[in-house]
């Protein structure tokens, strides 16, 4: 199986440990086969390196640019920069659920 990767959120095994770290990701290319999963992201944060300021500032500009219709914008990056913050702000929701 081959599939492109939509912002979110992946929990990745730390090997010799019984914890799982959560990786926000966007962009790239998933590959899956029977014993191993290959992640070529083209963004790949650590939950607990996001900053929730940034990404709800991210997310009130993308909302904003897309109510504005008669700003000069475009409409396909405005909902992709909207669907990137709103991903980011659930990896950190994710995060702190985790503790």
């Amino acid at each position: 199986l081959l599939t492109r990767i939509k912002p979110g959120t992946i929990r990745l095994k730390v090997p010799d440990r019984d914890e799982y770290e959560l990786v926000y990701v966007s962009g790239g290319m998933l590959e899956v086969q029977p014993e191993l999963i290959t992640v070529l992201a083209d963004t790949a944060i650590r939950a607990h390196d996001l900053d929730e300021a940034k990404a709800a500032e991210a997310k009130r500009r993308a909302e904003e640019a897309l109510r504005d219709r008669t700003a000069d914008i475009n409409l396909a990056t405005a909902e992709a920069e909207l669907a990137q913050a709103v991903a980011q702000l659930q990896a950190i929701k994710k995060l702190r659920n985790r503790h």
